[in-house]
Parts: C-alpha cells; structure tokens; sequence
C-alpha cells in the first residue's frame, strides 16, 4: 500500500458523515456523559478510567522500519522495529474498525507554540473523552490556521480494537506504531491517553534536532524580568509542582523546544499528576481541575462527586489534564528567551545526594545523560526497598535518536548562553527511605529560588568527596546543616556505603554510553 493509497483512506475516513470534527470542550463534555464514557466531577471537570491501562505500555511501542529513517534511529529495546508491511496491514484494519464505529471525533491542532516550528496534527479518536483530552492537552488553533498543503501527523486511536500478536507482528493485544514516513501513528488496546501525548513528544524528538531545536522533557517559568528557568525531572520528582511558581509565570509544564531564538512550549495544556494533590500544597494545580478538565483513574465520591486525591484504588499514577489557560499565571503564547537557569530534580530515596548542587558543564551532560531518580518501595509490585531509575535525557522512552545527539545539544547550549546548571534532590535526608524525612518542600522552593535568581552564584560551595558535587554552604530559608547530607545522618558509615553504592550504580548505568568517557571521567562521581 503505497503513501497515496494511505492518504486516500485517511481522507475517506475523515470525510465520513459519523465524524463530529473540532467539537467545543462542552460539546465534547455531553457527549462523554450521554455515551457513559466518564462522570462529572463536583468541579465540572469529566472523570474517566481507562480499565487494565493506567499508564504507556513501553514494550507495546514501535516504530516502522523504513528506509529513510532507517540509519537515524536508535534501535533496540526502547525504539523496536516493525516492518512496512505489518504496518500497513494493522493500519487497514484499524480504519476498517473506525469506519463502523456509530461515531468518531477528530481535533486538528498543532505541537509546538513556535508557529516557525509548529506540526500540524490530527487526532481521531473513538471516544470523546480522549477527544477531550487531545484537544486540552495540544494547541488548539484559534481559526483555521492550518496550511492546506502542509500534511499532519495523524493519530489513529481505537482504543477497542485489539492487535492479534500472531498475523499483527505486535507482542500484545496493544500497540502504539510510528511510521515516520506516512506521518501516521497507530494506537490499539489501550484507554490511556497519555499514550496519545507521548508519541507526538516522540515525534518531535525525532523531528526538532533536525532544525537544530534541543527537544527537552523539562517544564518551564520566567520572571519579572524575563529570565527563563527549565525543570527536568521524572515523575514524583517535584517537576510540574516547583514550576507552578506564584511568582513567575509559566511557559510550560512538561515538553519544550530549545531554539535559536529560546524555548517554546510543545503542548497547549498540562498533564498533572495528581496522586496526593491538595491546594495547600499544589494551589494552582488543584484550581486548574475544574470544567474542561479531564481527570483520570481519580476516585470519587459516589454521593457528592468529590475527588479522593489520595485514594490510589485504580493506580498511583492519576492524572489531571486542563488547558494551559486554567493556570492563569502563564505566558502567551508559550514562547520565552533563553534560560539563564537549568534545574535536574531527582528524588533520592537513599538520601546522600546533596539538596542542591552547582553543576559544571561536564557534570551537567553526565546528569543529564543519567537522568536519575529512585523507585520506591510500594510503587510497584515486587519492589520492597528502593531502587536505582535511571532513564537518559530524563525521558528516555521518547527519544528515537541516539542519546550522544541530545547531550551534545545541550553542552552546546550551556556554552552558547553561559545558562547556570544545578542539581536539586527533593528526595530524602537524614538517612534513606523508612529511617529518614521527605525533604520539606519549603526547603527545596527556597533553594530552587536562589538559584533561578543567581544568588547562588558568588556564594561559598563545598564539595563531597565521592560525587565531586559543589553544594552551598548557606542558602536563605534553609538550615545550613540540610545543605551537607552526611552531616544529617547520625550514622556516618552507613552514610557513606549507601552513599558508595550509588555512586557505583551511577558508573554501573554510565557503562553503556561508551562514546561519553570524557564526560564520565569530568562530570562522573570521583570513586
């Protein structure tokens, strides 16, 4: 089946009279109450679950082997092959599925606020709640903004439809495909739609660095005084929560392009998780969650429709999904200058990563490259003491290319800017998890304050001596002994075999960058 041909049925598909196309966020709300999709909350936002799928399906994931693209991608066990064949195949089937479906939604929007850098995209959908969601979380144009001949990505999402492993080439009844040269991706077996936002972040991962555009998993805010900051950290670090920042505005809170002209939000909404939120502590956030938004797995209440944030019966990983808008204190559009200040957040669950550190260029590129977090006891079945997560770039699931090309942007773009780097942990301290403390959010806002502000920038540093890490010996608002971890460890020894251990988990990960020597040796721990 040749491009055309796919097109051709592409366009049939659209032009079908079941397809409601570009419907209003109440429009959308109606119609997911009278097909019994969600229920609505007592804020007017529209509450779904997403069954035996609560987050991506990673090992579900693939991309079309085709030949141009074939020499680009990094393959292997993140980015899996599939042959054009089966692609197509699936692809047939797919439109089959959705051509007799009582009745199909499609949002055309676009991916990135830059409009010099902008995709277009559609998204069909068989539910009206991922409709919903499609059209909160990317950019909604405001008229018929689209190029006629310009030829958007398109997301074929039939949640319903199941692979069948044995004729699909899938290893499950669920797939996600990614054909880089029919610009289509297929999504099957899955209700969760974060699936939907993640492969256009792909996408523009394999899209941006050909434009000479650092595709970055970051959130961002600026100041009064146009000085930019970005937060790169895995989920429960702390990434969306400390760039929701009163005092600055946002730009983004999860994906952002870094061009020649500064950064640019990719999305058009926000994607909180929401596990334990409350106003006291996430105000915006919690405010944001009202009609329009979408909430997902969350429990509620039967009688009165109120939230249970704390309740995770369906998973920890609920989420809430809202337009940008419903921030308020934001940028628009979503574009911003240059960031003067780089963040790495990780949450060290064995508690010997300082709370703050100010990081070199070759020790930001090794962070970065190692994109570490901890796992925690509880969080999934079989881990019963924290574990080691390291996951390249902050977000390696998404990245086609291999992880050198983004590293070596960013070192780039340290350099060119003279951009400050630091690394924050918002993990534990006086000892690991179960003997020590979550370190106190006051704490870590502080910190990141001083930082984004340049205040850290003439004070005293000391440095430890197994990660080589320059820590603050004062930052205003926080003890000065949560500064040094060992010091808040009654036991010295154990502080400094865990702190060993990780160190030597940190090398142990850094092992399969083997064109990164240089960088381990610079920027590595010095054990």
């Amino acid at each position: 089946m040749k491009l055309v041909d796919l097109t051709a049925d592409l366009q049939a598909l659209l032009a079908s009279p079941n397809v409601h196309h570009n419907l209003s966020a109440p429009k959308l709300t109606e119609k997911v109450i009278s097909r019994n999709e969600g229920t609505l909350t007592s804020t007017g936002a529209v509450r779904a679950t997403t069954g035996a799928y609560t987050g991506r399906s990673p090992k579900d994931k693939f991309i079309v082997r085709e030949q141009s693209t074939e020499n680009q991608i990094d393959w292997g066990a993140v980015n899996q092959p599939i042959s054009e064949e089966a692609f197509e195949k699936l692809y047939a089937k797919v439109v089959s599925y959705l051509k007799q479906r009582d009745e199909l939604f499609v949002f055309e929007g676009f991916a990135g606020a830059d409009e010099k850098y902008r995709l277009p995209i559609t998204v069909v959908n068989e539910f009206a709640w991922h409709n919903l969601f499609a059209r909160q979380l990317f950019i909604r144009p405001e008229t018929d903004e689209r190029d006629p001949q310009a030829q958007p990505f398109t997301i074929l999402s039939a949640p319903h439809f199941k692979a069948d492993p044995e004729t699909d080439g899938t290893h499950s009844e669920t797939f996600i495909i990614v054909s880089f040269e029919k610009r289509v991706i297929l999504i099957g077996g899955t209700e969760y739609a974060g699936e939907m936002k993640k492969s256009i972040f792909s996408i523009m991962n394999f899209l941006l660095p050909q434009q000479d555009i650092l595709p970055m998993h970051c959130s961002a805010n600026v100041g009064e005084k146009g000085d930019v900051a970005l937060f790169f950290g895995l989920s429960g670090t702390g990434k969306t929560t400390l760039s929701a920042d009163a005092d600055r505005k946002l730009i983004g809170d999860d994906e952002h392009g870094w061009s020649d002209s500064g950064v640019f939000n990719i999305e058009g909404g926000c994607y909180a998780k929401c596990i334990n939120l409350s106003e006291e502590k996430e105000p915006q956030i919690f405010r944001a969650i009202r009609f329009g938004s979408v909430l997902e797995n969350v429990v509620l209440d039967e009688k009165t429709g109120e939230a249970d944030y704390d309740n995770s019966f369906y998973t920890e990983n609920t989420r809430a999904a809202y337009p940008i808008e419903m921030i308020g204190n934001i940028v628009q559009p979503s574009i911003a200058g240059h960031p003067q200040a780089i963040v790495f957040l990780t949450a060290d669950a064995f508690g010997v990563l300082p709370p703050i550190s100010k990081l070199t260029k070759e020790q930001a590129m090794y962070h970065f490259l190692s994109g570490y977090t901890s796992k925690l006891a509880g969080t999934e079945r079989g881990v019963t003491s924290p574990q080691t997560t390291f996951s390249t770039c902050f977000g390696s699931p998404f990245l086609p290319l291999p992880a050198h090309v983004y590293a070596e942007m960013l070192g780039h773009k340290i350099d060119e800017h003279g951009v400050q780097v630091f690394l924050v942990n918002t993990g534990w301290t006086g000892g690991g998890y179960g003997v020590g403390e979550r370190m106190k959010l006051s704490y870590t806002r502080a910190m990141v304050k001083a930082a984004i502000e340049g205040r850290l920038n003439q004070t005293d540093m000391t440095a430890d001596s197994i990660f080589g890490l320059r820590s603050p010996v004062h930052v205003p608002g926080v003890p000065d002994e949560v500064l040094q971890p060992e010091n808040t460890w009654s036991d010295k020894q154990a502080y400094n075999e865990k702190a060993l251990f990780l160190a030597n988990e940190f090398k142990e990960n850094f092992k399969k960058f083997s064109h990164a020597d240089s960088i381990a040796k610079a920027g590595g721990p010095l054990v």
